[in-house]
């Protein structure tokens, strides 16, 4: 599954492509067989292009195909090897424990200087000086050289380790930026280290900031709600969640929240990224999400919530409730429980909402509420003017009468406007609810 934090990291280098007249290359890493299938591929590919990223766009390049390139991943370990900027190595690692006296400590460079003509292939990192890494989100960080170990670029049957890899590709497909999450910044010193030894000026590195959950522990996909999919199945608008996800470490530098893709773009810049972890706020994006639902044009609206309707449900009465429901959902997938009563033969009641609802004077005021069903206008006034008065014959306001009513023909305490829809609903239907309550009440 896509997670959100790749989603956002995503966002920021299309937005910066957008904004530049570049190209955002879409790469699957796919060397590694055991996680590689084809469906998991297919899902990235959905997943991007539900927030706007596809290849319809100019400035979307891609897929490319690690595994494609393995030919000019085994060229550049032969040229650093023909360089002396790499060596052969054949230790294991029980060997350099051996000698170091340490699990912990790092390749001690034996072979440095050994002249082996087989073995995995390790680069030679430099003994003095720093590896200085200049960040568009965390400015200058500099890494001691002597406190890096001469790293495995390819294995002893010369397949290429992701190291090389992934330098590899980002100079064949000449990436000018690398936008991505800050765990990855310990990797960048040896990344940068091989541009220079294939004597390529290293690209511009923005590490954005970390992801975290309300105890500000970074998000995992194994106990946190992070997959894209997830949020998309649920009914979370493709437009909020983009904007959502634009504000996790970044702003346009005023007070504004709510805007569309077109309006960011402009106003995006690197620069501006918060190094601090971003909290992923469950509640605000849907907080964000209602106010995407509310400002669909209704006809957009009726469309989006096609999912979530059974096909038998008539789209004419539900056109009739469209307009109200639009004001009372967050999430698209909630249109099924507010509307489903107009649709099926008797109600789904919600037990706690009985239990709350079917107490004190319902008996009376479900009774009182048929006889007025009987003769009233069935317009919303009317329906509502009807059971005000039969509320307060037993010294109840509207809202604690309307309750049993509620329950009796929607099953539930909550929902679309009861008088709405009683009228849409009809007087026939209507009745022979409250009777079906009463009885139910009354066994």
């Amino acid at each position: 599954m896509f997670h959100v934090g790749g989603a956002r990291s995503a966002l920021f280098n299309w937005a910066l492509a957008e904004r530049a007249g570049g190209r955002f290359v879409l790469r699957i890493e796919d060397t590694d067989a055991a996680r590689n299938r084809p469906e998991w591929t297919e899902g990235i590919i959905s997943a991007l292009a539900w927030i706007g990223i596809n290849d319809g766009a100019p400035a979307f390049e891609g897929p490319y195909f690690q595994s494609s390139y393995e030919k000019q991943h085994r060229e550049a370990a032969a040229r650093l090897l023909a360089e002396g900027r790499a060596y052969y190595c054949t230790c294991t690692r029980d060997e350099v424990k051996a000698r170091t006296g340490s699990e912990h400590q790092g390749y001690d460079g034996f072979c440095r200087d050994r002249g082996l003509s087989e073995g995995a292939v390790r680069f030679r990192t430099p003994d003095e000086g720093v590896t200085v890494i200049s960040d568009l989100v965390r400015g200058t960080v500099e890494f001691p050289n002597n406190a890096m170990e001469d790293f495995v670029i390819a294995r002893g049957d010369g397949s290429p380790l992701f190291v090389l890899a992934n330098v590899v590709d980002d100079v064949e497909m000449r990436i000018s930026h690398v936008v991505r999450a800050e765990e990855h910044l310990s990797n960048t010193p040896k990344q940068q280290l091989l541009w220079e030894a294939l004597g390529v000026a290293p690209p511009t590195w923005a590490h954005v900031p970390v992801i975290v959950n309300e105890k500000r522990q970074k998000l995992s996909k194994r106990r946190d709600k992070v997959a894209l999919e997830s949020y998309r199945e649920e009914g979370y608008l493709a437009e909020a969640m983009v904007n959502y996800l634009m504000l996790l470490g970044w702003g346009p530098g005023d007070d504004r929240e709510i805007m569309p893709w077109s309006e960011m773009v402009p106003l995006f810049r690197l620069e501006d990224v918060n190094p601090s972890p971003a909290f992923f706020d469950e509640k605000k994006l849907r907080a964000f999400n209602g106010e995407y639902i509310r400002a669909l044009p209704l006809a957009e609206f009726i469309t989006r919530c096609e999912p979530w309707l059974d096909p038998s449900w008539d789209r004419e009465t539900f056109a009739k409730v469209a307009e109200l429901a639009q004001t009372r959902i967050a999430v698209l997938s909630e249109i099924t429980a507010n509307v489903d009563f107009l649709f099926l033969d008797e109600p789904v009641f919600d037990q706690a909402s009985w239990d709350k609802a079917m107490k004190n004077s319902a008996v009376e005021i479900l009774t009182g509420y048929l006889d007025r069903l009987e003769k009233v206008e069935m317009d919303p006034e009317s329906l509502k003017t009807a059971l005000e008065e039969v509320g307060a014959s037993y010294g109840l306001k509207l809202g604690k009468a309307q309750a049993p009513v509620r329950v009796a023909v929607t099953g539930r305490t909550v929902g679309l406007p009861l008088f709405e829809s009683i009228e849409v609903l009809g007087r026939t239907r209507s009745m022979d609810r409250v009777r079906a309550a009463l009885a139910r009440l009354q066994a």
